[in-house]
């Protein structure tokens, strides 16, 4: 997989100047273009669309400071409709303009090509399942909030701490399958996981019962999900669950993410310092 993601960042490359398309990059690297874009952003830190936006405007940055073509050229030349389009990305990456640039070689940014490589941490394993699941509904309630690397979502907490208990008693009791009981579930997340992006966060309990009118509901698909379990400190095990999944064991396993919620069910303890959690993500086979 690692060398099918590098020869994917070659093509990258050798087509800065013209329009790259995801499914080509999904034949190389043998996947889907849903599961290409959520395993470059795990592994690279960034969007595929940042990633090729900030090699561009480091390219551009060359070619304003070599002065052997009108700025309008170089804007074209990088997929820039105007010198003004152009002036505004290149100032939010490089903090001047391109004229600026060119009359005064001021000091410009750089995004520098990436490649991915095997490093080898330790001898660690990951317990998971697959599961195939018939189809579903989570039941609960919803918010829009930011995404959070590390530490607790202020906007999570704020929340469900305005949940009364009573409905909280409610939700958990419409639960008749696993995961079982309340779970926290993450939808509406693209490709795009850098801190802050919004998504939809549910609180709420997997079921096949009716919906009571003062709750929400998604109708989930029959699929299989990967199921992975970890115990730790709270709430970094869960956060770091997270990572190990798409960064570790899609990269060594025949599996690809399909587009789904992903849900986690978690057992806070009662200080609140330690969980056992179970992360369910959605996936499928990947392309021999």
């Amino acid at each position: 997989m690692l060398d099918r993601l590098n020869e994917a960042l070659a093509h990258v490359e050798r087509h800065l100047d013209e329009p790259i398309e995801v499914a080509d990059l999904a034949r190389i690297t043998l996947t889907s273009e849903y599961h290409f874009r959520r395993m470059f952003s795990a592994l690279a830190g960034m969007p595929l669309s940042e990633y090729v936006r900030r090699r561009r405007l480091t390219v551009a940055a060359a070619e304003v400071l070599a002065d052997d073509r009108t700025l309008l050229d170089v804007a074209v030349r990088h997929g820039y409709g105007s010198t003004e389009a152009f002036t505004r990305a290149f100032r939010a990456m490089h903090g001047v303009g391109p004229g600026e640039a060119r009359r005064t070689g001021a000091a410009l940014n750089s995004q520098q090509r990436l490649s991915f490589r095997l490093v080898v941490e330790g001898s660690g394993s990951m317990r998971y399942r697959v599961v195939e699941k018939p189809a579903f509904r989570l039941v609960g309630l919803r918010a829009r909030v930011p995404l959070v690397h590390q530490g607790m979502n202020p906007a999570i907490v704020t929340f469900v701490k305005g949940i009364p208990p009573e409905t909280t008693a409610r939700i958990k009791a419409l639960s008749d399958q696993e995961p079982g009981g309340i779970v926290n579930v993450s939808d509406t997340l693209g490709e795009d996981r850098s801190e802050g992006v919004e998504l939809d966060y549910w609180y709420g309990a997997v079921t096949g019962a009716d919906v009571p009118d003062d709750l929400e509901s998604r109708d989930v698909p029959a699929g299989s999900w990967a199921v992975f379990e970890s115990s730790g400190e709270f709430p970094a095990a869960v956060q770091n669950l997270w990572r190990d999944v798409f960064t570790q064991w899609f990269p060594s396993n025949p599996y690809r993410s399909r587009p789904g919620p992903e849900i986690s069910s978690t057992r806070i303890s009662a200080d609140g310092a330690h969980a056992d959690a179970a992360l369910w993500i959605p996936v499928e086979r990947a392309a021999a």
